[in-house]
């Protein structure tokens, strides 16, 4: 117990506290989060759209054109190699 109250030193119990608040709060906040992104997948499908294409999407917009572009090209590619006809 000693060794550890050494490692601490002269860091402050305060300061430590603050981070444990945080990041306690933090976690708090993601649970909330994925529940709502839940409720809104849930709501979308009610509509009769697919969760699976909208996450698709979502991934697909925050890459890079660069990215988007050279992954098409690959499944194209591989696609083609394996004559499976997917981008007719």
């Amino acid at each position: 117990m000693t060794e550890i109250k050494n490692e601490l030193g002269n860091k402050s119990p305060e300061l430590l506290k603050k981070y444990f608040e945080g990041l306690i709060r933090y976690e708090e906040e993601k649970k909330e989060l994925s529940e709502r992104t839940k409720e809104l997948l849930d709501e979308a499908k009610s509509n009769g759209f697919d969760n699976k294409t909208i996450k698709q999407l979502i991934k697909l917009s925050k890459q890079d054109k660069d990215k988007r572009q050279e992954e098409r090209f690959l499944l194209e590619t591989y696609a083609d190699s394996l004559q499976l006809n997917l981008f007719d």
